[in-house]
């Protein structure tokens, strides 16, 4: 069984144009995906903004109800179940919302760790380890406001794995990161590989899904285009030149 299983899902939203007469139309944000994730499986979904990815995400976490088609996770109806569903699985958005400067990252990870209802003496030895397993060891006593931002998104991996999780949803985590940034927080994906969790990775960038993913889903204008390993995909334009640059440090 799938870790995760999309069938036909859609999701279309009401627009409402005009002042005096107004007009609705429908605009179908996801059309008819269809895709399975493996138990332990770095699944990427590529594509452009505006493609569908954050829609799919959300709704595979029980934030949006599909206008139609099924989605499972461990098993799960993601509409039926989401109760089951929320307890078995991390997300992380964009951004760096979610956290309280004004406290420290070990304060913070044990308010996320209490309203997780993480056993106490659980949540005193996972905080050390999850701290280090993100590289922010030595800094957890410090503030949220002083992180950088590359710094609040590994904190965001940190609280999403607090209770343990099986699959996590990391929905273009490097965005807005600097270079030296994304390429740390890449390096601290590659280890929750380790950790044998099932991983759906949105992004846009085609050398990170390249670099990170087991598979990939291409999807545009809310369909999949295409799916396969990344070596499979690049072998359908072998006849192309793709140079990829990608720089860090001072400019």
């Amino acid at each position: 069984m799938n870790a995760i299983e999309v069938s036909h899902l859609r999701r279309t939203f009401k627009s409402h144009i005009g002042v005096i007469k107004r007009t609705t139309r429908e605009i179908v944000a996801v059309d008819d995906v269809s895709f399975g994730i493996q138990e332990g499986e770095l699944f990427g979904l590529l594509g452009p903004n505006g493609a569908g990815k954050t829609t799919t995400v959300k709704m595979l976490t029980t934030l949006l109800i599909p206008t139609s088609g099924s989605a499972s996770v461990k098993g799960f109806d993601v509409v039926a179940r989401a109760d089951e569903v929320r307890r078995r699985i991390g997300f992380i958005f964009g951004g760096e919302r979610g956290l309280y400067w004004r406290l420290s990252g070990v304060d913070n990870l044990r308010y996320f760790a209490s309203l997780y209802s993480v056993d106490p003496d659980v949540t005193k030895k996972r905080i050390p380890y999850l701290l280090d397993m993100v590289g922010l060891h030595g800094r957890g006593d410090e503030k949220v406001q002083g992180y950088s931002r590359g710094m609040k998104q590994r904190l965001h991996v940190a609280r999403t794995l607090l209770h343990n999780p099986d699959v996590l949803f990391l929905d273009e985590p490097t965005l807005g990161l600097d270079p030296v940034g994304a390429r740390e927080f890449r390096q601290v994906i590659l280890n929750l590989q380790s950790e044998k969790k099932t991983i759906l990775l949105t992004t846009h960038y085609m050398f990170e899904a390249d670099a990170l993913c087991d598979r990939i889903g291409v999807i545009n204008r809310g369909c999949i285009i295409a799916l396969d390993t990344p070596g499979g995909l690049k072998a359908h334009v072998s006849d192309l030149n793709v140079v990829e640059v990608e720089t860090f440090g001072a400019s």
